[in-house]
């Protein structure tokens, strides 16, 4: 019998760090010891128990230490130092918390996200969170007042040029985020998360043209083809055909323009909502199909049949003479489902590359309806 797979470990957020953070800065203000662990709410339900790697009074305030612990799950943030220092105005409104971000916590400077223009990139359900565990280590050490929290990350500005923030319009760290408090290993959520917030700001500012792509690659290729387009406009959706489809549908974006390579574009031609090696395969006889209908001979399309990999069936079809015509069948079969998940709203344009950045074929869904092999 082959080895049992190890259950993957569940982390939590850089929201559950900052409130374990600050309710044990608030905790050793109160004039407790500095604890060795804090025990926490939730922002939905249930809650939690966070390591506390140092606290310390600072001035007539405290600070607290926490080490962020993605789990199994790979994230930038793995690591991270999350400090809150926080300082109690007992002559202020009872139960009233500030929570500000400090050195190494982003700044919103684009609209369309859950945060104001201008505050700090600490998301809602975190900021509830923190408010929450606030409260308790005031009950819990018998005081009352107004709150400050301010919240920082040591090389967060480092941490953020490995994410999106940037492209969503976030300068000088991280993001406070967190909508459940924990981190799933290998979840696709906060991937999904953030093509949905990328969709938001994009919005916000008036774009109606949205440019989904499969990767970084096929984004910069796009890019290049569409230099009329700005940034705001691109979005990497790596393997959420379907749910990138539908999301962009929702919006006000009369385009969706998709940059892709052929692998992936015969992938969604078979209609695969997810295009993950683990959810979908590459069917070359449903190609060599096809090929024989757009007029290669039964030896050559037999030879794509019995291909490795999509590379090698492209290459074939590249010395056929009959790549165009191929070509624009498979994004008709793709454009097919596209227009099913989108549905009846924006025009659907398909661009796709070879990995070398030639632009293979571009294709529109009015194209498709015009074209008689369609």
């Amino acid at each position: 019998m082959g080895k049992r797979r190890r259950k993957l470990r569940t982390g939590f957020t850089t929201g559950s760090s900052a409130a374990a953070a600050a309710k044990a800065a608030v905790l050793v203000l109160g004039g407790q010891e500095g604890p060795s662990s804090v025990d926490i709410p939730l922002p939905e339900e249930g809650r939690l128990q966070i390591p506390v790697g140092h606290v310390e009074r600072e001035g007539a305030g405290a600070r607290a230490l926490v080490i962020k612990d993605a789990g199994d799950d790979p994230d930038v943030t793995h690591r991270a130092q999350i400090w809150c220092t926080v300082t109690l105005n007992k002559g202020g409104a009872p139960g009233h918390v500030v929570i500000k971000g400090g050195r190494g916590v982003g700044r919103v400077t684009r609209p369309g996200l859950p945060v104001l223009v201008g505050e700090s990139a600490i998301n809602p359900a975190p900021r509830r969170q923190i408010t929450k565990a606030v409260l308790e280590g005031l009950r819990e050490t018998g005081h009352e007042g107004e709150v400050t929290v301010r919240i920082e990350v040591p090389r967060g500005e480092e941490m953020a040029r490995k994410t999106l923030n940037s492209r969503l319009g976030i300068v000088g760290g991280i993001s406070i985020l967190g909508t459940r408090g924990t981190v799933i290993p290998f979840s696709n959520q906060a991937y999904k998360a953030t093509i949905t917030l990328a969709m938001d700001v994009a919005q916000a500012q008036g774009s109606d043209t949205m440019v989904l792509s499969t990767g970084g690659r096929s984004e910069r290729f796009m890019r290049n083809h569409r230099k009329d387009l700005p940034e705001v406009c691109f979005i990497q959706v790596a393997d959420f055909f379907r749910f990138s489809l539908e999301e962009a549908s929702q919006r006000s974006f009369r385009h969706i323009a998709y940059a892709c390579f052929f692998g992936k574009l015969l992938k969604m031609a078979r209609g695969h909502g997810c295009t993950h090696a683990r959810k979908s395969t590459i069917d070359l006889p449903s190609l060599s199909h096809w090929s024989r209908e757009e007029g290669m001979d039964d030896e050559t399309a037999g030879l794509i049949k019995g291909a490795n990999t999509a590379r090698e069936a492209l290459e074939i079809i590249s010395g056929s003479g009959v790549r165009d015509g191929i070509l624009r069948r498979v994004i008709r079969e793709a454009l097919f489902h596209a227009r099913g998940f989108a549905g009846k709203g924006p025009r659907i344009t398909y661009c796709v590359f070879s990995t070398e950045g030639e632009l293979l074929a571009e294709m529109t869904d009015e194209d498709r309806d015009r074209d008689p092999g369609g």
